[in-house]
């Protein structure tokens, strides 16, 4: 039986608007406002997994 494949560990702009079900323009304004983490590789922006989760993180301790 094949092993499942790895779960990414970087997620492109649309796996991440479809994630926080979000616009891609509110996306790119917590890139340049620093609440999301990304980078790039070539011309490709990129988001880590831990920073989807730590930006949902920081939400959630905010509304507490």
């Amino acid at each position: 039986m094949p092993a499942a494949p790895a779960a990414p560990e970087a997620l492109t702009v649309p796996e991440v608007m479809h994630a926080l079900r979000l616009s891609r323009s509110k996306v790119y304004d917590l890139f340049r406002s620093k609440q999301l983490a990304s980078f790039t590789a070539g011309r490709a922006r990129r988001v880590p997994v831990t920073a989807v989760r730590q930006y949902m993180q920081d939400r959630l301790e905010e509304a507490a």
